[in-house]
């Protein structure tokens, strides 16, 4: 009912006990009260919390000194209700374990899905194993084509055959194991071999074609072409000049149908009319068709044999005995001489005629007296006469050196050693076997 309107049943019928309504809620508030100020109390009481002398903060108002004081002897135990008011301390940050795989111990183990290696990968892989089998093939196709020369049996034939150049063998096994390594090439190889008369140069050249056209099993892919024999003095230039560009043309299509190296061996090369030059120089050029690139010249000549005598002579001081302590060093600056020899020709030569150029230089010295005897002794066996030493030396003594620091350079080499032989047939006590 509302308190407002006034109650139609007597005051007289309900009782009403006013005392205990009153006093129970009073209780309960003081009790509160009483509570409030206990926390408060041992709120100060924990370090740290009485400022600036340890003096404590003014009671608030409801809690007097008796109840501060009965606080006190109370006994204290340990409570929950101060850890809510400690200082927040700022929290630390989490590291970030990584994820453990666990793999059961009777089961097999297998990788994540998500850490497969990708495709991609042993694409590259697939790749880098066909690149290899590639290089591979070309090495061993490399050495099929120099096993089709026989480099190694050219090399060999030329040391046995040819006496005291053995720098100028070695120079022209360098050249050929280059250029034959390959059978597509962007220039022909030009080597020019020049000396004074009987150094072996046109021995070489025989030597040469003789073993190209072993190896080749085709004679016509070696041409050998003498300027006296294929274009003397009465025949025009222009003639010899067709003649010429026909006989290279010819030599390098049937080699290239059957995809081999012709070997074209061009001797006294000094005695070639300029128009002949012309025309070499024109087939070497790169503009040719690509069948012109592939081919091996050689040009003898004895142009620049005034300037190899001078330089064999001026350096003869230089040569020791192979025994000798500064044997390799000595080698060292016979190399460096010659090269500054081949610079020296290039530049006298390309006087005359851009063609030399571009040519390898190929020096051939002089033959010491040793160099000449041995000469002899392999003409006397061919013949067909016993090589006896003696006698070899004696026919050697019949021609004429330059005599310097010590040394015997032969001044014609090895050009009369035919002759001298040729003369044993008609003396009596000398019978071949």
């Amino acid at each position: 009912m509302d308190r407002s309107q006034p109650s139609l049943e007597s005051p007289t019928l309900v009782p009403q006990a006013k005392g205990p309504c009153v006093i129970a809620p009073v209780r309960a508030v003081l009790r509160l009260r009483r509570r409030v100020c206990v926390l408060r109390k041992r709120r100060l009481l924990q370090p740290g919390a009485e400022p600036d002398g340890g003096t404590p903060r003014a009671l608030r108002p409801g809690c007097s000194s008796g109840t501060l004081r009965a606080d006190l002897d109370q006994p204290r135990f340990f409570t929950f209700d101060g850890l809510t008011e400690l200082p927040s301390r700022t929290p630390r940050k989490k590291r970030r374990r990584s994820r453990v795989v666990l793999y059961p111990e009777t089961s097999r183990k297998y990788r994540p899905r998500t850490e497969r290696q990708s495709r991609a990968q042993r694409c590259l892989l697939l790749l880098v194993a066909i690149v290899g089998f590639q290089v591979l093939n070309a090495i061993e196709n490399l050495d099929d084509n120099v096993q089709r020369y026989d480099l190694d049996g050219l090399e060999k034939a030329l040391q046995r055959a040819v006496f005291g150049q053995p720098a100028a063998v070695g120079r022209i096994m360098a050249l050929l194991r280059d250029y034959l390594a390959t059978h597509v090439h962007s220039r022909p190889l030009l080597l020019a071999l020049h000396g004074p008369s009987g150094v072996g140069k046109s021995h070489v050249g025989r030597l040469l074609a003789r073993h190209f056209r072993a190896v080749l099993e085709d004679s016509a892919l070696v041409l050998q072409y003498h300027a006296r024999h294929h274009c003397p003095e009465p025949r025009a230039v222009q003639d010899c000049r067709k003649e010429l560009a026909q006989h290279v043309t010819d030599v390098v299509a049937q080699a290239e149908a059957k995809e081999k190296t012709p070997l074209l061996v061009l001797d006294e090369a000094e005695l070639l009319h300029p128009a002949l030059l012309d025309e070499l120089h024109g087939l070497l050029q790169p503009q040719r068709s690509h069948h012109f690139h592939n081919a091996v010249y050689i040009l003898l000549s004895s142009t620049g044999g005034v300037e190899i005598t001078r330089f064999v002579l001026q350096n003869a001081s230089r040569t020791l005995p192979p025994h000798s302590s500064s044997a390799y060093s000595i080698q060292a600056e016979e190399s460096q001489a010659e090269e500054e020899l081949r610079t020296s020709l290039r530049e006298l030569l390309a006087g005359e005629h851009p063609l030399w150029r571009t040519a390898a230089i190929v020096p051939f010295l002089l033959l010491d007296k040793r160099d000449v005897v041995n000469c002899f002794r392999e003409e006397m066996a061919g013949e067909g006469f016993f090589p006896e030493q003696a006698l070899a030396e004696r026919l050697a003594e019949q021609l004429s050196y330059h005599h310097v620091a010590g040394h015997e350079f032969a001044i014609t080499g090895c050009k009369q050693v035919v002759a001298k032989v040729n003369l044993l047939q008609h003396r009596p006590g000398r019978t071949g076997h």
